[in-house]
């Protein structure tokens, strides 16, 4: 039997006469990979930041592992432990190493000592192709690299949940195979990962189920396969044909 890990009830955000999420309902198995799509303001990067608290609920319920979140008294900081979260843009610290990026969170919260930190970076630093930036700065990564980075930040944490938030939009062309690459391995691993991306190939290749929104709600969700190949509501339709020509 499938374990849900993240389940949305009737979920709905305004930012005050502006309803950005209507009534989402969405559950995430353990170990699926979930993609959101849609056009911009949709609502699925505000869908995926109540996932992990960054923004509160206006109502419903968002349960991660049985826990509502979206209720005042849960410790939220205990919950994101489980949930590792990589932006658009990679807020990494400038004025420390790569290594010291990784390392920062995991001691300064007490769960590893500084050596268990630096060989458990080394060995992430490895997982995503970057072995011999160990002692680099921010400033001389590519925008690749720096995000190759904030992936190895968030699994140096330990998560069983990872959050994509347009991984790859703040990227060059280029430098996007890379990334993706990282996440795709991520994925053959089992990791249980939301994924909000306008990079359709890579979401038809990785996704087990791909969710469309328009206007703040779910329009149409399916396989890839279902999704790509024979998407059934009109706006779908409309958004895939633009998407795929571009």
């Amino acid at each position: 039997m499938t374990k849900t890990r993240i389940e949305m009830k009737n979920v709905h955000k305004r930012y005050g006469h502006n309803e950005v999420v209507q009534g989402v309902d969405l559950k995430v198995e353990d170990n699926e990979v979930v993609v959101l799509i849609g056009p911009s303001g949709a609502g699925k990067s505000t869908v995926l930041r109540m996932m992990n608290g960054l923004e509160t609920t206006t109502s419903g319920e968002i349960l991660i592992d049985g826990t509502d979140i979206a209720k005042a008294h849960v410790d939220i900081d205990k919950v994101r432990q489980k949930i590792g979260m990589v932006f658009q843009h990679f807020n990494l610290f400038p004025n420390l190493t790569v290594l010291g990026n990784i390392t920062m969170a995991p001691v300064e919260l007490g769960l590893m000592t500084k050596a268990e930190a630096d060989k458990e970076g080394r060995r992430l630093l490895d997982v995503v192709g970057l072995a011999d930036k160990v002692d680099a700065r921010p400033a001389k990564l590519s925008g690749g690299q720096k995000q190759r980075v904030a992936i190895a930040r968030a699994l140096a944490m330990h998560p069983d949940i990872m959050l994509f938030d347009e991984p790859t939009s703040a990227l060059d062309p280029e430098m996007v195979g890379d990334v993706l690459a990282v996440m795709r391995r991520l994925a053959d691993d089992g990791m249980t990962m939301v994924i909000v991306t306008h990079e359709m190939g890579f979401a038809k290749e990785v996704a087990d189920r791909v969710v469309f929104f328009g206007d703040g709600k779910i329009l149409e969700q399916g396989s890839p396969a279902q999704m790509f190949d024979h998407p059934q509501h009109e706006r779908l339709q409309g958004f895939l044909q633009k998407v795929l020509e571009a």
